[in-house]
């Protein structure tokens, strides 16, 4: 079980991890994200299809992409999109604001969400797990669009009822009427080593 006190550093963990992603996203690649304070709930797995529907209920259809992560920190990353946003995310990747409706287009729509899926997950995820000392490996990115926000978390991440901590924040691209969720599943695998981790990095300022 993760106590409180570990709860407030993972907190602050995630804090700094996703200031440094956001930074980064603007150096490197010129997108400019606002990612809200990150909120921390400890959960029993079968609990987490109707957490993340009610939190996502504003959405009748999204788009979604979905990535597991290993390491001593590992898990499963939702990046959860209002179904239309699709072009919007195109013209943040190639800058044009004009497209004609074609099905070359509706698959550019899907490469672009999968690539921003990719990138924003991999700073979030990249820089927590640099914080506690891990190194991640990341399966590639799965989309899923105009999908039904019921159904959209896999019946084999919920096959069993072990605790999860789900990590999870609301993000923005400034300027591009682009916001979604992000939500990061961590496994009850990682409890043990995460609870030393979060010490450890305490240890770091004390």
């Amino acid at each position: 079980m993760i106590t409180a006190e570990e709860t407030d550093i993972l907190q602050e963990i995630m804090n700094i991890a996703f200031g440094r992603a956001a930074s980064d996203l603007a150096e490197h690649i010129d997108i400019f994200v606002i990612l809200s304070v990150p909120y921390i709930k400890l959960l029993r797995l079968s609990d987490l299809p109707p957490y993340i529907n009610s939190e996502i209920k504003e959405y009748k259809k999204v788009t979604l992409v979905e990535q597991n992560f290993w390491g001593k920190f590992k898990g499963s990353a939702f990046l959860v999109f209002p179904a239309d946003s699709g072009k919007n995310i195109l013209s943040l990747l190639d800058g044009s604001d004009e497209y004609f409706e074609s099905d070359r287009i509706n698959e550019l729509e899907k490469e672009a969400v999968r690539e921003v899926g990719n990138i924003l997950i991999g700073a979030c995820i990249g820089k927590i797990a640099e914080l506690l000392g891990d190194f991640i490996t990341y399966s590639p990115p799965r989309v899923a669009v105009e999908r039904s926000q019921c159904g959209i978390i896999s019946d084999s991440l919920v096959a069993d009822d072990n605790l999860a901590i789900v990590l999870r924040t609301v993000f923005e691209f400034n300027d591009k009427n682009i916001c979604g969720y992000l939500f990061i599943v961590t496994s009850e695998e990682s409890f043990a080593w995460l609870k030393t981790a979060l010490h450890n990095f305490l240890d770091q300022y004390e």
